[in-house]
């Protein structure tokens, strides 16, 4: 992030175990007993975030707006942005 003049991160994972399976009662059968029968167990699940929205849109604007506010669409996110290369802000209305 340029204004930080830092990494910052815009994704995790971590593995939250079974904490949150208890407390959702999300439970598997993870195999069989040497009777036959399985015992349900409680899963592990994972806590992920695959985009953290507002720490892309604050890199962006800090790399790619110019003085008069108008801001560069990156040539890797143009194919999603209907034609648009650059987006204008709106005339102030009074």
């Amino acid at each position: 992030m340029p204004g930080r003049k830092a990494w910052g991160e815009i994704s995790s994972a971590s593995n939250c175990t079974d904490y949150q399976a208890r407390r959702l009662g999300i439970r598997a059968r993870a195999g069989a007993a040497k009777d036959g029968s399985s015992a349900p167990v409680f899963v592990h699940t994972l806590n992920a975030t695959a985009v953290a929205v507002p720490r892309i849109v604050v890199a962006l604007l800090e790399s790619f707006q110019r003085p008069d506010g108008s801001v560069v669409i990156p040539p890797a996110l143009r194919p999603w942005m209907m034609g648009m290369d650059v987006l204008v802000p709106n005339a102030k209305v009074a």
